[in-house]
């Protein structure tokens, strides 16, 4: 049977006439005329080749075709149902949905652990998946593409289809290891350009924004080491003599804090900051849009 050819309608119409046994009864039921009625059994019977009801002494009486339909076909129908109102109604306690969140390096550590335990209470059922980028741009793809339902990384270019809120900023520090001879005294400019950089890059850039800082200024840094990978760092300031420039953040998620020496950056740097990002298409899905607001909401809690 070619099912293009066949009207949802005329199926609410089955299942109605199978419940009340009346053309009349059934209309009334799901909201049709009569003569509405009587016309969508005339189609249910050219559609499916069979009579359907007969009148009997006390209504309508389902042939053993209708019969045979009636439990699959109100199956469907309630699975249907379920369906449609799980994009209307979210009740996340009760909820198994999968969820896929792409986070860049650094939203790793600040998201996760919030999330998960704020899940734990409020919706132990739900998956999470997540996805890992480096490009703030391919939160872009990953959108598009709906292998993520949000992301959460620094800004990425403009695009009228991807929606955005800001939640949460970071500073810059500077670090060198504990014992380093810069460690005790008030880091210059002049001593500054001096010593050997490392330098993080996530998107394999040859220059960072403390390059532009001093670019600006018509000075450049010597550097000594890039890697993308901003956990890295801490671990090899920790144990050279390489002074790296990181969010305060990293530094103090990092587990290597008490091996290390924070400095002032001789330069200003601004801040870091962090979106959210989630596909036009997706903004009113009940169970994205909950998961927005409490990831959201998680940081209003922080800043307040």
């Amino acid at each position: 049977m070619d099912l293009h050819g066949i009207d949802l309608n005329l199926l609410v119409a089955f299942d109605a006439l199978m419940a009340e046994r009346s053309v009349t009864r059934a209309g009334v039921r799901i909201g049709r005329t009569q003569p509405a009625m009587s016309a969508a059994l005339s189609r249910l019977r050219a559609l499916l080749q069979d009579e359907l009801f007969i009148r009997g002494p006390v209504g309508l009486q389902p042939t053993p075709r209708a019969l045979d339909l009636a439990e699959p076909l109100g199956h469907a129908l309630a699975e249907i149902q379920r369906t449609l109102e799980f994009t209307q109604v979210f009740d996340p306690s009760k909820s198994t949905v999968t969820l896929s969140i792409g986070l860049s390096e650094h939203a790793a550590f600040v998201v996760l652990p919030k999330l998960l335990a704020s899940l734990r209470v409020e919706a132990p059922g739900i998956v999470l998946r997540i996805r890992n980028f480096d490009h703030r741009d391919a939160v872009i793809s990953l959108l598009d593409s709906g292998e993520a339902d949000l992301t959460v990384g620094v800004p990425h270019t403009p695009a009228g289809r991807i929606l955005s809120a800001s939640l949460f900023e970071e500073g810059f520090v500077c670090i060198v290891r504990k014992d380093h001879p810069h460690a005790d005294t008030e880091l210059t400019l002049d001593a500054f350009l001096q010593m050997s950089h490392l330098l993080v890059s996530p998107e394999n850039e040859r220059f960072g924004m403390v390059d532009a800082a001093l670019g600006k200024l018509g000075l450049r840094r010597r550097l000594a080491l890039t890697l993308p990978q901003m956990y890295a760092a801490p671990p090899l300031v920790a144990s050279s003599d390489l002074i790296a420039t990181l969010m305060k953040g990293v530094v103090e998620a990092s587990g290597y804090r008490e091996q290390l020496h924070v400095l002032k950056p001789p330069l200003e740097l601004g801040t870091a900051t962090f979106d959210m990002a989630w596909h036009r298409r997706n903004d009113v899905h009940p169970a994205q849009r909950w998961l927005r607001e409490v990831i959201g909401s998680l940081f209003e809690k922080a800043a307040s």
